[in-house]
């Protein structure tokens, strides 16, 4: 694989937009290696999805798109990182049994060190921010069959 590869969308501020970015960023992580039925696949997927709920939920129509950027540096390192043009940073909120909402930071804060990652929070020169995850690469290795068939 290549030494670097990123790949970038521009979404609009929109609910449906959620599906939409999770959606490509597992097509692009199964382009590049990670089969789209893996744990780490769904790891993924549930972060994407909690960055991409914030970005439309808690602009309050500040920012009419956000953007995706995911990148894999040298088989090592994936980054994925939400940014959208709203300035305030998230705040973490007192956790309350009957809170709806307020819980997605917490989320991929716990999976991404779970998976022995870390999390970034950083404004960016328009005045928005950037909330970005890195996370080791690691491309599960299905076992081969005796036909020397991979095992789905």
């Amino acid at each position: 694989m290549a030494d670097h590869l990123e790949a970038s969308v521009t979404l609009p501020s929109d609910p449906a937009s959620v599906s939409a970015a999770r959606a490509y960023v597992v097509s692009t992580l199964a382009e590049w290696g990670l089969p789209a039925d893996t744990e780490e696949s769904d790891t993924v997927r549930l972060i994407i999805s909690e960055l991409a709920t914030n970005a439309v939920q808690h602009t309050f129509g500040q920012s009419p798109t956000f953007t995706v950027d995911v990148e894999l540096d040298r088989d090592e390192r994936l980054r994925i990182g939400v940014t959208d043009s709203h300035p305030r940073f998230p705040r973490r909120l007192p956790a309350a049994v009957q809170q709806d909402n307020g819980r997605g930071l917490v989320i991929i804060r716990w999976l991404t060190a779970e998976c022995g990652g870390r999390l970034r929070i950083r404004p960016t020169r328009e005045g928005g921010k950037t909330i970005s995850i890195e996370l080791p690469w690691a491309v599960p290795v299905r076992p081969v069959t005796a036909a020397g068939q991979q095992e789905p």
